[in-house]
């Protein structure tokens, strides 16, 4: 059974950094493409960024290119998110989801994301 559990998510002033993790089981995490996806209050689920299977392809939402970095540790079965210069819009729920296979554009699970964790960027 495929499991992942997003955490580092917090309160942080516009302007701030945080560092999301989301750890990986039930499945062989080297052999997909992740994706993280993010809900703000009251909207629908929102692409964020993308990463093939072995690290070296990645893409990024225009809002959070230049900001954001992807990035995994197949050692760890951990996929990663760094947040830099947070702005308030970027307030949401990030999950991480699997994708169907390795390449970086193919399709995501939406089901397959966990419980999410709570990024707030306010002053």
């Amino acid at each position: 059974e495929v499991q992942l559990v997003e955490s580092g998510g917090g309160l942080v002033q516009p302007g701030g950094s945080l560092r999301l993790s989301c750890a990986a089981s039930g499945f062989t995490f080297s052999n997909y493409a992740m994706s993280w996806v993010r809900q703000a209050p009251g909207k629908g689920l929102e692409w964020v960024s993308r990463i093939n299977s072995v690290g070296g392809s990645t893409r990024y939402l225009d809002s959070v290119r230049g900001r954001f970095t992807i990035s995994r540790d197949n050692a760890k079965n951990t996929l990663y998110l760094q947040l830099n210069s947070l702005k308030t819009e970027d307030t949401a729920v990030y999950y991480c989801a699997k994708q169907f296979g390795p390449a970086v554009m193919d399709a995501i699970i939406y089901s397959s994301r966990g419980q999410g964790t709570q990024v707030t960027v306010s002053s």
